[in-house]
């Protein structure tokens, strides 16, 4: 007892030191978890500390960290997301594993030993990407979510991956310091699954995830209402970790990744009432945990190895670095991702990860690797996993050299609140901002420019700094209070994902939101939004009235035209919306392929009808008079000024 009370004192002294220390320094806190590993090693191997029992234990805080994740997304989202995670998912595995082989054919290792190091070395490290994303904001930018989807595939990759990697064994290797490795004791439900049929193991493997989407489904909220009852967060946070146990100890037995299962369990459960109750309870273990498993990666590192041979070590780890980074921003111009987010994207999963800890300890018990080459390969991951802070940082320092993006700025503390809060203040929101003063009504902005809320400011405007998304910031601004909420962020999934927590969270609450696109306007009113307003709709159809007048059609007509238009597409879209399916190209989509050319029909037929409709009325004063009747205005007016004089 007295020795695992001092070994906690001693995870928790050196984390609490180095990771304040760390983020000050703008290193961020997994730096400061792994150099606090790397501190307290030698500590650590003087005591005899199972290390590697150790950091299977604190895994426990990336199977929390994906089952999070998965309750951010939505089941339809994340269906939207398959051929990212097909495409730049499956070729990023493919083009590293292969360029990483070529390399270790370049120096003559065997053809079956350089491949199985490829799709070692291809993985990257969720736990250390995701966290990393998380702390600077960049989770939903173009960049991270396409670093997301590559971590998402490479998870369910390893699945298959454990079963392939023993097919490459030779008869040759070098297999003395197996045991070295062994990474846990027999378990006899892991070794019945493995002596069954493959058909039988497929049968319950499937049926191990069928089990997870079921509960997640039908059972775990009749069980939550049931601990809610006793009106005590202890038991809540008790049935969630239960829960979790329960889905990575399913996993386990089946072969699967618990990671994994833990994911799809979070998505079942992203549209549960219970999801920000999960989020709240949870985060605190998945945090502490996750600095656990830093800890150990900093403190497992081979220093005898790295002392013997330091150049080569450094060289081995660099070169890794460079190879992926080469093909992550192939991949990521072969797949037009934004040029801003290209260096995020290829400098973000260039290192290994930590499932390579769990193939390579395969592969040597399977007579894969010998265990020389096994001993480099566990350095090279740590010494990579080490590094990925350091190349976040250099990404920010290029990125802000050649997109000129600004240094961030911590949010504002928000003092106000008001009736009407505006995400995002550029050319949409300033317009309706100045209308909505105009009308007497008071508003609170909240916006990532720092020049246009110094100007507004200055305007006497009640304007913040910030991540209009933040749910935080929302409250700190009143929207448990507020009526209208104005959504006019430029980024589309943000918009999206603002609209959909607000619509759970805040009902009450009316909103306006900008949708870029017809697509995206389909995507709003999904998650929520019934008044969406297209960027260009009302300046096209203005543009189209002066057409219709300039063809000699009378102002009245031409207005009324437009307005008509307007009413119908508000009517029309809203009938479209449910048959969007933005999985399929709409070219495919033949429900709303019909129904968009009825919508057709039927405005030509009632345009023709209307028309003559217009023509036989005869209140037409309010009708703006044309260019000419504005110049015989002009005309008069001289004349009397002329007379008074």
């Amino acid at each position: 007892m007295t020795d695992f009370l001092a070994l906690s004192l001693v995870l928790l002294v050196s984390g609490l030191l180095a990771v304040p220390l760390a983020v000050r320094l703008g290193l961020g806190s997994v730096l400061g978890f792994l150099l606090a590993g790397i501190a307290i090693a030698p500590l650590l191997q003087m005591r005899g500390v199972d290390l590697i029992s150790l950091q299977h234990f604190a895994e426990f805080g990336v199977v929390m960290m994906l089952f999070l994740i998965g309750l951010e997304l939505d089941p339809a989202v994340l269906w939207t997301m398959k051929f990212k995670l097909l495409g730049v998912g499956g070729c990023q595995l493919v083009l590293t594993t292969l360029a990483v082989m070529v390399a270790a054919l370049g120096v003559g290792v065997d053809w079956r030993v350089s491949l199985a190091v490829g799709v070692i070395l291809a993985l990257s490290s969720t736990a250390i990407v995701l966290q990393t994303l998380d702390e600077k904001g960049v989770m939903k930018s173009d960049g991270g979510q396409r670093i997301f989807s590559v971590l998402l595939f490479q998870d369910m990759a390893v699945i298959p991956l454990l079963a392939l990697l023993p097919l490459l064994a030779a008869p040759d290797l070098v297999t003395a310091a197996l045991t070295q490795y062994d990474t846990g004791t027999p378990n006899p439900v892991q070794d019945w699954m493995a002596t069954r049929p493959d058909a039988v193991r497929a049968v319950l493997t499937v049926g191990a995830i069928v089990a997870v989407i079921g509960a997640g489904n039908f059972l775990t909220r009749p069980f939550f209402r049931f601990v809610a009852q006793a009106r005590m967060r202890e038991l809540f946070v008790a049935t969630a970790l239960m829960m979790m146990v329960s889905i990575a100890l399913l996993m386990s037995l089946v072969g699967l990744s618990p990671a994994l299962g833990a994911f799809v369990a979070g998505v079942v459960l992203a549209n549960s009432e219970y999801k920000h109750e999960l989020e709240s309870n949870l985060a605190p273990f998945k945090g502490l945990l996750l600095g656990l498993f830093f800890i150990t990666v900093g403190a497992s590192m081979n220093f005898g190895l790295l002392r013997s041979a330091p150049l080569l070590m450094i060289g081995l780890s660099a070169g890794l670095i460079a190879i992926k980074a080469a093909v992550l921003y192939l991949i990521a111009r072969m797949f037009k991702i934004e040029p801003q987010d290209r260096g995020l994207f290829a400098l973000g999963l260039a290192q290994a990860g930590e499932f390579g800890f769990v193939l390579i300890a395969l592969s040597v018990r399977s007579h894969v690797l010998p265990t020389p080459l096994a001993d480099q390969l566990l350095l090279v991951i740590t010494l990579s996993m080490l590094v990925t802070p350091l190349l976040f940082l250099l990404n920010d320092k290029i990125a802000r050299r050649s997109f000129g993006t600004a240094q961030k700025r911590q949010p504002d503390d928000i003092d106000h609140s008001g009736p009407i809060i505006i995400a995002g203040h550029g050319r949409f929101g300033e317009t309706t901002n100045r209308i909505l003063h105009r009308a007497g009504y008071e508003t609170v902005v909240l916006d990532h420019s720092s020049q246009h809320l110094e100007l507004l400011r200055t305007l006497g405007f009640k304007a913040f700094f910030g991540d209009p998304t933040r749910p935080d910031l929302l409250h700190a601004a009143g929207i448990e209070t507020a009526q209208v909420l104005i959504i006019a962020i430029d980024h589309r999934q943000q918009a999206i994902d603002l609209v959909r927590h607000v619509h759970q969270a805040h009902p009450h609450v009316h909103m306006v939101a900008r949708a870029i696109d017809r697509a995206h306007f389909y995507e709003l009113y999904a998650a929520g939004c019934r008044d969406i307003v297209r960027e260009t709709l009302d300046s096209s159809v203005r543009a189209g009235r002066y057409a219709l007048e300039a063809m000699g059609l009378h102002p009245y007509i031409a207005q009324k035209t437009a307005e008509d238009f307007i009413i119908a597409d508000r009517h029309n879209t809203a009938e479209l919306a449910p048959l969007y399916d933005p999985s399929l190209p709409l070219h495919r989509n033949q429900a709303y392929l019909n129904k968009n050319r009825a919508i057709h029909r039927e405005e030509d037929s009632g345009f023709v009808a209307g028309k003559a409709t217009y023509l036989n009325r005869v209140d037409r004063s309010w009708a703006h008079p044309r260019k000419a009747d504005f110049q015989a205005q002009e005309k008069l007016r001289a004349a009397k000024d002329t007379t008074d004089l």
